[in-house]
């Protein structure tokens, strides 16, 4: 994908910032320099902040806070409720200027993407480029990013995460002893708090740590990811800047056959259970929640019924995916022996941006439940659900209502229309 197999790559990462804020405040600019807050139910003392801008977070907010306790911290705090028409079209419109200087841009959700430079006259002149850019998107768009510079994606996605807001950092290998080692581990992108505590177990707190720590038993712990972010924390990344990876993740699925033809309920209930705990597992480490749910059934006859939900709130929760999934089903079988059962995960939201309509009640509700669904985690982590075979995917068109769904749809519009 990148001619970069040469030394030397020039690989850009764009991160806009406070995204949504920063919309609204382009559409609105009597919003400029005012605390401001996105979050669902915005007239009522309910919901969840998504984003909010600098002006807000240095009042003490942040996502993904409840409303009221953002109200109390800043109280003049305006809030808007989520337009994602308008970052779609905002997102379109960003991208479209980024490829205007390469054609391998990658995004990697609405409002950051990758860019790789390698190959065109503006490797020599890149901070000159990433400045040019930066003031392009804040000039014509009135959005500010921050840009990593880098020879590889990790170093880049590292560096974008250095300055905010309206920076631009340069990240060579030579200086990851100096820059990246020192950090806590928690601070390296790819590593998750559940990861992250994992590794505090073989001692590895900081960047440095993972850096020198024994492969093999990182790959006890963590599998083949283990000697992968192993090489990241030394600076090393082989991943090609890719346009076409928008086109490649946008549902996480599962299916089963049955050893036999069933019409006993019971049964089909427990493999709705299993399917869901499979999809649940791994939507947890791509880390990001369903916000639609589709399920496949499969009679005695081979003919195939899909029936799918838009959910009240996204979700990567087994036992809301089970119960979601189950009622479709009853919902729709008629009594017919059942030969397959699959349940896709759909709209598929960064689970940092995903955000819950709760009121004070619910929230506190939610609470009391993250330890029960930490423990059954690490169950499921530690014994597997290890029935769940084969894959299933399932096409979908954009819902043309509001929602928290970011697949990556908007993106195959966005270059149909170029």
């Amino acid at each position: 994908m990148t001619g970069g197999k040469h030394k030397g790559r020039v690989i850009f990462h764009i991160d806009m910032n406070s995204f949504y804020a920063s919309v609204e405040t382009a559409y609105d600019p009597s919003l400029s320099g005012k605390p401001l807050a996105i979050a669902g139910n915005a007239k009522e003392r309910k919901g969840i902040v998504v984003t909010c801008s600098y002006e807000a977070r240095a009042r003490g907010v942040k996502p993904p806070m409840p409303l009221w306790e953002a109200k109390r911290l800043c109280p003049e705090l305006i809030v808007k409720p989520p337009n994602f028409d308008r970052y779609r079209s905002s997102s379109r419109e960003m991208f479209q200027v980024l490829r205007e200087y390469t054609d391998l841009v990658e995004p990697v959700s609405i409002d950051e993407g990758y860019m790789d430079l390698t190959d065109t006259p503006y490797r020599e002149k890149a901070y000159k480029t990433a400045l040019e850019i930066q003031e392009r998107l804040q000039k014509e768009l009135l959005l500010p990013s921050s840009i990593g510079i880098a020879p590889n994606k990790f170093l880049a996605k590292m560096a974008s995460d250095m300055k905010k807001p309206l920076g631009i950092t340069i990240l060579r290998k030579r200086e990851v002893p100096d820059v990246l080692w020192p950090l806590d581990i928690a601070e390296m992108y790819g590593i998750g708090q559940k990861t992250a505590e994992k590794l505090r177990t073989l001692n590895i707190e900081k960047i440095a740590d993972l850096a020198r720590a024994d492969e093999v038993a990182l790959k006890q712990l963590l599998g083949i990811n283990g000697p992968r972010l192993k090489r990241r924390a030394n600076g090393i990344d082989f991943g090609e800047v890719n346009p076409d990876r928008i086109y490649e993740f946008k549902s996480v699925g599962n299916s089963s056959t049955l050893p036999h033809d069933s019409t006993d309920e019971k049964e089909l209930n427990r493999l709705f259970d299993k399917l869901s705990a499979s999809v649940s597992n791994r939507l947890k480490r791509k880390e990001v929640m369903a916000s639609k749910l589709f399920i496949m059934i499969r009679y005695a006859d081979w003919t195939n019924m899909t029936r799918s939900k838009t959910l009240q709130n996204p979700t990567d929760q087994a036992d809301e995916i089970a119960e979601e999934a189950k009622a479709l089903f009853k919902q729709h079988w008629q009594g017919d022996a059942v030969r397959l059962l699959g349940v896709t995960g759909t709209g598929l939201v960064k689970r940092t941006e995903a955000f819950k309509q709760l009121d004070l009640f619910s929230f506190e509700e939610d609470a009391k439940d993250e330890p029960i669904q930490k423990l059954v985690e690490e169950l499921n982590e530690k014994f597997g659900t290890a029935l769940i075979k084969k894959g299933v995917k399932a096409v979908e068109k954009e819902s043309n209502t509001s929602g928290t769904s970011f697949n990556k749809d908007f993106f195959q519009e966005g270059r149909k229309d170029q």
